[in-house]
């Protein structure tokens, strides 16, 4: 596949995603519903994913190339840090520990679920997970 092939695969991907996580911030506005947009957009990219009324390879390569470059992401958020020393120094730990505690419970969360998921798999797909 050429380069340009891919990039343009890439980007009508993640045009995709991002079409359905404004989706689901539309309806969190227009409905006043408690729940970030971007939640509300990812249940219903799981919903699409799962009625196949979208495939998995239609958002796969965007989704992983998103995924990989991750990091950029979150480098506006590192470097705003800087602007709250006087927070970072009296609450510092406190923070700290919430971050910490929170990557815990996501690791044990997903480690229990992914576990369910192959011992389903290794069932043939059959029962409950």
């Amino acid at each position: 596949m050429s380069a340009f092939k891919k990039l343009y695969k890439i980007v009508a991907q993640i045009a995709i995603l991002t079409a359905v996580s404004w989706f689901g911030t539309y309806l969190t506005g227009r409905f006043g519903w408690p729940v970030p947009g971007n939640i509300v957009g990812m249940l219903f990219m799981v919903l699409l994913l799962q009625t196949r009324v979208i495939r998995l390879e239609w958002v796969e390569t965007g989704g992983s190339w998103l995924l990989g470059n991750m990091l950029l992401f979150f480098v506006p958020a590192a470097v705003g840090i800087i602007q709250y020393q006087q927070l970072m120094v009296t609450s510092g730990g406190r923070i700290l520990l919430v971050i910490v505690l929170s990557t815990v419970a996501v690791m044990v969360c997903t480690g229990v679920v992914v576990d369910r998921l192959a011992r389903v798999r290794e069932r043939g797909g059959s029962g409950n997970a």
